[in-house]
Order: structure tokens, then sequence, then C-alpha cells
């Protein structure tokens, strides 16, 4: 089986199973309780926390562990928006994760405020010079993603939160598909906020971590006993965390090295798949993107009946994000982009790992060619 879902998850890494287990088993006290045992685990997630911190290039203070990516974008948005003075306005981009546009959906329902959506160009990219325009003096968060999860293009995150700052207004950005791709030094990138998760840099899934600048108020959207400072209420994972901070801590080693030749690999596959299959349309930036992603619509298909086609042939991907898996709605992010519904429902994504290799790409652009043929053969006899 070629497994080409990187982005809906990635297997766990030797080293964070390792790194864990020990707090799986003898020291699997509660990190709150004040004996041997809790003390223990209280060490091994202070450590954990400044390992991550010493990633991210912020202070060990400012980062908050969560139960996922998706805790840790509400977390972000919800929280900075209800903590702040500023007002009731928030900007963001059309082209979020859900775990960001529904956070912006409750602000507006239940908390009465008003959004800006940035306006994407048919590449995916926002731009810095609309955000000036439409921040305001009540505008209390921006949030902008780093990297796309459905089409990999990436933002000018750098000039975005420099327009951000230059109006004192926070900047968050979802790291969660540039872990392990891109350098994630919250001070190098001028954001305030910064959210990730564990399971796509090789730590199990069901952690994820927000770091926000110590200036930051946040309201909390997880109440409780009062544990990360306040911030986020429950008993700890520790040994998640002890597996994210080991991954990430691995990641970012590996990242330069990694990404050059996973963007090589990706690149050629694009090229074969643009070559072979006619009806190959590649979405998002063609240089301005994520090493590992390559995003297609298919005319004259159905993404998801390609994505059986590919299956049988040995190929495992998607048709999109994994977190909007069985909707019947066409992908908001190719909608965005302009692409009319009946294309945007052909669209399949292929994401490749740290252990991808030449050899399972060339095979998948194989088996795209054929699904692709077998598919519109299909529905032609249809």
């Amino acid at each position: 089986m070629i497994y080409l879902d990187h982005a809906a998850t990635s297997p766990v890494r030797r080293e964070a199973l390792e790194a864990m287990w020990p707090y799986l088993t003898g020291d699997f006290g509660n990190p709150s309780s004040h004996h041997s045992l809790g003390e223990s685990a209280a060490a091994g997630l202070q450590a954990a926390r400044r390992a991550c911190a010493a990633v991210l290039g912020g202070r060990a203070s400012g980062l908050v562990f969560t139960g996922s990516g998706t805790e840790a974008a509400n977390l972000a948005v919800k929280g900075i928006a209800l903590g702040s003075p500023r007002g009731r306005h928030l900007v963001t981009s059309p082209l979020e994760h859900e775990a960001v546009l529904a956070s912006v959906e409750y602000l507006q329902r239940g908390h009465g405020f008003e959004v800006d959506y940035l306006s994407p160009d048919q590449l995916g990219r926002v731009s810095p010079a609309e955000l000036a325009e439409l921040i305001r003096p009540d505008t209390t968060v921006v949030s902008v993603q780093y990297a796309n999860n459905e089409i990999g293009t990436l933002q000018p995150i750098r000039e975005l939160a420099e327009v951000a700052r230059a109006h004192r207004v926070p900047f968050h950005t979802d790291a969660v598909q540039a872990a392990g791709w891109l350098p994630l030094d919250v001070t190098a990138l001028g954001v305030d906020a910064l959210s990730l998760s564990g399971h796509k840099v090789g730590a199990p899934k069901g952690i994820g971590l927000l770091w926000a600048h110590g200036r930051l108020a946040l309201e909390p959207v997880v109440h409780g006993g009062g544990q990360e400072r306040g911030r986020r209420s429950g008993t700890q994972n520790v040994p998640g965390a002890v597996a994210l901070a080991t991954a990430l801590a691995a990641a970012e080693r590996e990242r330069p090295g990694t990404a050059d030749r996973v963007t090589a690999l990706r690149e050629r596959f694009v090229a074969t798949v643009l070559d072979r299959v006619p009806s190959a349309r590649l979405t998002g930036h063609p240089r301005h993107r994520l090493p590992g992603t390559a995003s297609f619509v298919f005319a004259g298909t159905h993404g998801e009946a390609v994505l059986l086609e590919l299956e049988r042939r040995g190929v495992v991907c998607s048709s999109g994000s994994a977190c909007a898996a069985g909707s019947e709605e066409p992908s908001h992010v190719l909608t965005a982009l302009g692409l009319p519904e009946p294309l945007a429902r052909t669209a399949v994504r292929f994401t490749f790992g740290r252990d991808s290799s030449e050899r399972e790409a060339e095979q998948a652009a194989a088996a795209v060619q054929e699904a692709v043929a077998a598919v519109q053969g299909l529905r032609q006899a249809g």
C-alpha cells in the first residue's frame, strides 16, 4: 500500500513512542499531584514544554498543551477575541481550516462579532495590502493559515503579521500543516500566536499546542481546574506532550533536507500527472506550496470515485480535508478560489511524507492515470 495522505495524519515516530512510554508506566502520576509520582510527571511535562518552545523560538510560559490542533485554534481565535477589550471585529480568510471558520461563526452568532474575509487569488494567496484595508480600530484578532491543508498554498505570513503588528492587532496562524516542513520561529514570523497538532509530525493523535505571546489575555474555552496557568483546564496528557516534544524536535532537525527531497519528489509527480492525464489541473500555487502537497481536479470524474479506483491500485490519498470527510458539500477552499462546484467535487489530494520514495511516486502517478481513465470511461458509458 502506498500511503499519500500524510496531511491527514502521519505514522508515529519510534522515538516519540519510546519517549512517552515511561509516562504511561512508571511515571504515570497526575502532574498536579503533590507527591513523588506527580512531581515526576510534572517534571516531564515541563521538559516537554521547554523543548517545544525551543523549536518555536518563544518563551515556554507562553505554551499551552491542548487535545488537538483544532482545540488550539479554537483557543487562539476565541480566546484572543474574547480576552481583548478592543471590540467585536476580526479578520480571517475563507480558506481556513474548519476549526478557525467554525470559531469565527461562533463568535458572530454568540457574541455579536463582525468578520471580514480576505479575498484569495486563484492560486490561494491573500494580500497584506488588503489586510491593511480591512483592519479596523475594533479589530481584535487576525487569523490566517500558514499553509493550506487542502491545496498546500503558503501564505505570506511575515508580511501579514507585519501589517497586523503595525495596527497593534494580535495575529494568529494555524501552522498545523507547516510543522515539519517550514520554519516555525514565532519571532522570525512575527506572529503573536501559533497553533499546531502532534499527529502531523509523528506524535500520537490527541495532543496539540498553542503558543501565545505573554502579553495576550486568553479567555479559556475549557473551564475547570485551572491547569495550564488557567488557560486550558483538564489533567494534562503528559505522555502525549512528551511525544509531541520529541517528534517536533526530530522533525525540525530533519526539516531542511527532508523538505528539499520531498519538494523534488512532488514536483516530478506533478509533472508526470499533468503530462499523462489531459484532464488534470493542479490547484493551489505552483511554487508557494508545501513540499509534500499535490492537489488536482480531474474534469469528467468524481473525486470519491477516483479515490476508490486508486485504492484498488494500492494508493491511499484523500479528496480534501480529512476533517470534512463524508461531507456532501464541495470543498470550501476550492469554491473560494472560484472553481465551479461540479469541478470542485473532482478534487483529489496527494500528500507525501518524510519516508515517501521515488518508486512510490512513480507507481502512484501510473495509478492516477489508470484510475482517472477508468472513472471517465464509466461515466461516459453510463
